[in-house]
């Protein structure tokens, strides 16, 4: 899942892809490089981040939501909101990608089940604007996870089939660094629930903190070192910036797993 951010804020690209122009470049660049997914985002969830307009939401991804779909891509639209759900569904998009899980709007799950996309279920503890202040847990692993799990019965009672669910741990989203690599390390514990999983680790801040504070420019090395342990743990969606330097990893290690040796 490449990701492509219609914002002039998020924490990775400062603003690069803001011109629904330079957006769709983007998008078809990821394409090419072998994304299977394209995933659009008009309102950054960084830490500290504040809300933006729901109308100014909308303008930023429509059109590239449309011209990606239009295109052959697979969208996915990274939003939390129903409205704009909807019009990125009417777009093109073919996955909802919410970081709230289908609780930060009371219209965002009936709409979603009476439509015939599919939806990314994310933890996060707290909101972007003050998640990263004090995040707590006892167990962090197995807390998210029974909070996914109680979010995908959920989605059943509300008539999506467990096909159209992934559930995603939210790396980064109201967790310490610590309780990040404990989740990643665990991960296999989310594949008990009969449905995809997706993670989002890309250049995100943790990795920085184990490399001498790295910005999120120099954190490839860490992304394609974690979308690899994610894999291996079971992960079956990895939302990343760096496409092919993902892919390109992805297929050697595979490659070499599937070699059969003599003992």
């Amino acid at each position: 899942m490449g990701i492509v951010n219609v914002t002039p804020d998020s924490f990775s690209d400062g603003g690069e892809t803001l011109r629904a122009e330079a957006a769709v470049a983007r998008g078809l660049s990821m394409l090419a490089d072998g994304a299977d997914i394209i995933d659009v985002g008009g309102e950054s969830t960084r830490p500290g981040a504040l809300p933006v307009p729901p109308d100014e939401e909308l303008a930023r991804v429509l059109p590239v939501v449309r011209a990606l779909a239009a295109a052959g891509a697979l969208v996915s639209v990274d939003t939390r909101r129903a409205s704009v759900m909807r019009g990125a569904i009417a777009a093109g998009a073919r996955i909802v990608n919410d970081i709230t899980a289908l609780t930060g709007d009371p219209a965002a799950m009936p709409l979603v089940a009476a439509s015939d996309v599919s939806v990314v279920l994310m933890h996060m503890q707290g909101e972007p604007h003050n998640m990263q202040q004090a995040p707590q847990y006892v167990d962090a692993p197995r807390e998210v996870y029974g909070w996914l799990a109680a979010r995908f019965r959920a989605c059943l009672e509300a008539g999506l089939p467990g096909e159209r669910i992934a559930v995603d741990p939210g790396i980064g989203f109201g967790k310490s660094a610590a309780h990040n690599l404990e989740i990643i390390a665990a991960l296999r514990l989310y594949r008990a629930l009969p449905c995809a999983l997706a993670v989002g680790l890309s250049r995100k801040s943790f990795i920085g903190r184990l490399d001498r504070d790295a910005p999120p420019a120099e954190r490839l090395g860490g992304s394609v070192a974690g979308a690899l342990a994610c894999v291996a743990r079971g992960a079956h969606i990895v939302r990343v910036h760096d496409v092919r330097a993902t892919r390109q990893a992805l297929s050697v290690w595979q490659a070499i797993a599937e070699v059969r040796t003599v003992e």
